[in-house]
Protein backbone atom coordinates (compact mmCIF):
# COMPACT_ATOMS: atom_id res chain seq x y z
CA UNK A 1 0.00 0.00 0.00
CA UNK A 2 1.19 3.07 -0.72
CA UNK A 3 2.09 5.68 1.77
CA UNK A 4 -0.74 8.54 0.81
CA UNK A 5 -3.19 5.34 0.94
CA UNK A 6 -2.10 4.84 4.20
CA UNK A 7 -2.48 8.17 5.30
CA UNK A 8 -5.95 8.68 4.23
CA UNK A 9 -7.16 5.27 6.00
CA UNK A 10 -5.37 6.34 9.17
CA UNK A 11 -7.43 9.85 8.54
CA UNK A 12 -9.98 8.70 7.97
CA UNK A 13 -10.34 6.27 10.64
CA UNK A 14 -12.14 8.12 12.62
CA UNK A 15 -15.08 10.69 11.71
CA UNK A 16 -14.15 14.46 11.79
CA UNK A 17 -17.12 15.10 14.52
CA UNK A 18 -15.42 12.45 16.86
CA UNK A 19 -12.28 13.89 16.41
CA UNK A 20 -12.93 17.39 17.15
CA UNK A 21 -15.15 16.45 20.18
CA UNK A 22 -12.06 14.48 21.82
CA UNK A 23 -9.70 17.19 21.06
CA UNK A 24 -11.01 19.32 24.16
CA UNK A 25 -12.35 16.96 26.01
CA UNK A 26 -11.99 13.44 27.18
CA UNK A 27 -12.24 10.54 29.49
CA UNK A 28 -9.78 9.51 32.39
CA UNK A 29 -9.02 11.20 35.64
CA UNK A 30 -9.85 14.75 35.32
CA UNK A 31 -11.90 14.40 32.19
CA UNK A 32 -15.31 15.56 34.66
CA UNK A 33 -12.95 16.73 37.48
CA UNK A 34 -14.85 20.62 37.87
CA UNK A 35 -10.83 21.77 38.14
CA UNK A 36 -9.31 19.96 35.32
CA UNK A 37 -11.98 19.57 33.78
CA UNK A 38 -12.26 23.03 32.43
CA UNK A 39 -8.60 23.37 31.57
CA UNK A 40 -9.14 20.17 29.20
CA UNK A 41 -12.30 21.82 27.77
CA UNK A 42 -9.94 25.31 27.42
CA UNK A 43 -7.49 23.66 25.15
CA UNK A 44 -4.94 22.22 27.98
CA UNK A 45 -4.39 18.50 25.85
CA UNK A 46 -3.63 20.22 22.76
CA UNK A 47 -1.40 22.65 24.92
CA UNK A 48 0.64 20.10 26.28
CA UNK A 49 0.69 18.27 22.82
CA UNK A 50 2.30 20.98 21.19
CA UNK A 51 4.62 21.99 24.43
CA UNK A 52 5.81 18.26 24.73
CA UNK A 53 6.45 18.61 20.77
CA UNK A 54 7.99 21.78 21.23
CA UNK A 55 11.26 20.08 22.57
CA UNK A 56 11.50 17.30 19.78
CA UNK A 57 9.14 14.77 17.47
CA UNK A 58 7.65 12.15 19.43
CA UNK A 59 4.93 10.02 18.59
CA UNK A 60 1.58 9.10 20.48
CA UNK A 61 2.23 6.35 23.34
CA UNK A 62 5.09 8.45 24.51
CA UNK A 63 2.92 11.73 24.41
CA UNK A 64 0.53 9.91 26.59
CA UNK A 65 3.27 9.04 28.89
CA UNK A 66 4.70 12.68 28.89
CA UNK A 67 1.41 13.67 29.57
CA UNK A 68 0.81 11.82 32.52
CA UNK A 69 4.34 12.64 33.61
CA UNK A 70 4.19 16.35 33.25
CA UNK A 71 0.55 16.57 35.06
CA UNK A 72 2.15 14.39 38.00
CA UNK A 73 -0.62 11.62 37.40
CA UNK A 74 -3.41 14.19 37.53
CA UNK A 75 -4.31 14.19 33.87
CA UNK A 76 -4.22 10.51 31.84
CA UNK A 77 -4.66 10.47 28.02
CA UNK A 78 -6.31 7.33 26.35
CA UNK A 79 -5.70 6.51 22.81
CA UNK A 80 -8.91 7.11 21.86
CA UNK A 81 -8.50 10.65 22.37
CA UNK A 82 -4.60 11.15 21.63
CA UNK A 83 -4.84 10.11 18.04
CA UNK A 84 -7.99 11.72 17.34
CA UNK A 85 -6.29 14.79 19.10
CA UNK A 86 -2.95 14.39 16.91
CA UNK A 87 -5.02 14.02 13.64
CA UNK A 88 -6.64 16.98 14.55
CA UNK A 89 -3.46 18.86 15.03
CA UNK A 90 -1.97 17.72 11.93
CA UNK A 91 -5.55 18.99 9.77
CA UNK A 92 -4.74 22.22 11.53
CA UNK A 93 -1.19 21.97 10.19
CA UNK A 94 0.01 22.76 13.76
CA UNK A 95 1.67 19.29 13.46
CA UNK A 96 3.23 17.45 10.58
CA UNK A 97 2.91 13.83 10.90
CA UNK A 98 5.55 10.57 8.89
CA UNK A 99 5.66 6.97 9.29
CA UNK A 100 8.64 5.42 10.27
CA UNK A 101 8.71 3.04 7.88
CA UNK A 102 6.63 4.52 5.20
CA UNK A 103 6.32 0.95 3.78
CA UNK A 104 4.49 -0.11 6.53
CA UNK A 105 2.53 0.79 9.31
CA UNK A 106 4.80 1.47 12.19
CA UNK A 107 4.78 4.41 14.83
CA UNK A 108 4.20 7.87 13.31
CA UNK A 109 6.22 10.73 14.55
CA UNK A 110 4.83 13.86 15.07
CA UNK A 111 7.21 17.60 15.14
CA UNK A 112 5.22 20.77 15.44
CA UNK A 113 5.03 23.35 12.86
CA UNK A 114 5.65 26.83 13.13
CA UNK A 115 2.07 27.48 12.59
CA UNK A 116 2.00 24.84 15.98
CA UNK A 117 4.46 27.04 17.33
CA UNK A 118 2.16 30.19 17.19
CA UNK A 119 -0.95 27.73 18.77
CA UNK A 120 1.17 26.61 21.58
CA UNK A 121 2.09 30.19 22.46
CA UNK A 122 -1.51 31.35 21.99
CA UNK A 123 -2.60 28.76 23.89
CA UNK A 124 -0.10 29.71 26.82
CA UNK A 125 -1.63 33.05 26.96
CA UNK A 126 -5.52 31.73 27.13
CA UNK A 127 -4.70 28.97 29.57
CA UNK A 128 -2.05 30.28 31.78
CA UNK A 129 -4.28 32.76 33.65
CA UNK A 130 -7.00 29.70 34.76
CA UNK A 131 -3.86 27.33 35.80
CA UNK A 132 -3.21 30.23 38.38
CA UNK A 133 -6.75 30.23 39.21
CA UNK A 134 -7.06 26.52 40.30
CA UNK A 135 -3.22 26.89 41.97
CA UNK A 136 -4.54 29.94 44.02
CA UNK A 137 -8.16 28.19 44.98
CA UNK A 138 -5.71 24.81 45.45
CA UNK A 139 -3.34 26.80 48.01
CA UNK A 140 -6.44 28.48 49.67
CA UNK A 141 -7.63 25.01 50.28
CA UNK A 142 -4.40 23.70 51.45
CA UNK A 143 -4.51 26.50 54.29
CA UNK A 144 -7.63 26.34 55.39
CA UNK A 145 -7.23 22.40 55.81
Amino acid sequence: MSERKTDEAVAEAVPLTATRASTNTGGGPGGSDPLVGELRRAGLLPLLVLHLLSAGASYGNALIEGISISTGGLISVNPNTMYPLLRALEENEFVTGEWEHPERRSRRFYAITEQGELERQRLVAEIKPRLEEVASALELLRRVL
